[in-house]
């Protein structure tokens, strides 16, 4: 009788300790799940940091205004302290121009007038963005006003010629906000914005509108608005881009977007008007330029950028943008906005994997505890 006891106490035992064994077992992948669901997590929280990283990297690379990018001795801004003619002020003057305590009027609503505004300061940033805020408006009504208001980044300044005010021939880069067509076989809307890149050899054709040799353009409505009107002039990494923000939305809209545009260091910024049979007030309110923080190969920093040659290698013509009615070029590479844009799309999908996987993981998980 005890030695049946002693066997049943036996088996009772061995049971109990093979289900203690298992639960511990149970346990134990327990905590190992849960210990890779929690790694599982950690990756994906990591993942996503850096791509917010990245994104918000991107994201600085297009300037917003921040002031500790701003270079003040290439800036003019209200109340226009050191503008004027002696030694050291860092903007000067000519023709018609009209410094007041609010803005900088380069003509007046007066036909055959000229004016213009330059920063004496040469500007040795290999990338940069220069912000202006004009107001261009007059008395005039639809088709009977002009010409309009160039900014310029040349080599020489306060050099008067037909060109807005400027000489023909120059040595840089300029960009026109012409408001009366010039071409009577012209098929754009008017104001229009376009750019030119000269290295002395080409002389900008009024008559044409400077179509021959334009980079590009587009049309803006700008005269006589009733909110602020701006021009941005973005130049980084031999790709030039300017925009506009016209429409009193306080956004950009892309209007050039051109790579291989060579500039020198050691030019001037300066912002030029005029006047001929028609007239307008042209106003300029401010001209902010930042820099951009850009890394560049140890074979650029070596290149002495003072020597370079004004250029732009093209896939195509300037000509050939009469068979665009938008001006634009066709098949330009990403902007920082397109950029902008794929990486918020990846960054959600990587988010949407981690929440899928992590969802499944988590049903396997309880498929298994089922299962012992």
């Amino acid at each position: 009788m005890s030695r049946l006891f002693i066997c049943l106490w036996t088996i009772e035992e061995k049971r109990r300790r093979k289900k203690k064994a298992q639960e511990e077992e149970i346990c134990c992948e327990s905590s190992f799940c849960q210990l890779k669901m929690n790694t599982f997590k950690a990756h994906t929280c990591t993942a996503v940091t850096v791509l917010l990283l990245q994104l918000w990297l991107v994201c600085c690379d297009i300037t917003d205004g921040n002031a500790e990018h701003l270079k003040r001795e290439h800036s003019l801004m209200k109340p226009y302290q050191g503008v004027g003619s002696s030694h050291s002020s860092q903007w000067d003057f000519w023709g018609s121009t009209l410094v007041s305590s609010s803005y900088v009027r380069l003509t007046p609503d007066e036909r055959s007038k000229q004016g213009s505004i330059w920063n004496t300061v040469p500007c040795y940033l290999k990338d940069w963005e220069m912000h202006v805020h004009f107001r261009v408006h007059g008395s005039g009504k639809k088709n009977l006003h002009g010409d309009g208001i160039a900014v310029w980044y040349t080599k020489d300044r306060l050099h008067s010629g037909p060109v807005f005010s400027n000489n023909a021939l120059f040595h840089g880069l300029a960009i026109f906000i012409d408001t009366y067509s010039n071409d009577e076989a012209s098929d754009r809307s008017f104001p229009y914005i376009s750019a030119m890149v000269n290295n002395g050899s080409v002389s900008y054709d009024h008559g044409k509108d400077g179509r021959s040799s334009e980079l590009g353009g587009c049309s803006a409505e700008i005269r006589n608005r009733e909110h602020d009107t701006y021009l941005a002039i973005r130049y980084s990494r031999g790709r030039l881009t300017v925009m506009v923000d016209v429409d009193d939305k306080n956004e950009w809209r892309e209007c050039i977007d051109i790579g291989g545009v060579r500039l020198p260091t050691g030019y001037y910024f300066g912002a030029s008007a005029a006047t001929g049979d028609l007239s307008d007030n042209h106003d300029i309110i401010s001209m902010k330029l930042y820099q951009l923080m850009v890394e560049h190969t140890p074979e650029e920093e070596n290149q002495d950028w003072s020597k370079i040659e004004p250029s732009v290698s093209l896939l195509k013509s300037p000509k050939d943008n009469i068979d665009d009615p938008t001006g634009n070029f066709r098949g330009t590479p990403l902007t920082g906005w397109k950029v902008f844009l794929l990486l918020l799309c990846a960054l959600l999908g990587i988010v949407v994997c981690g929440v899928v996987g992590a969802v499944v993981f988590h049903k396997r998980q309880e498929r298994n505890k089922r299962f012992y």
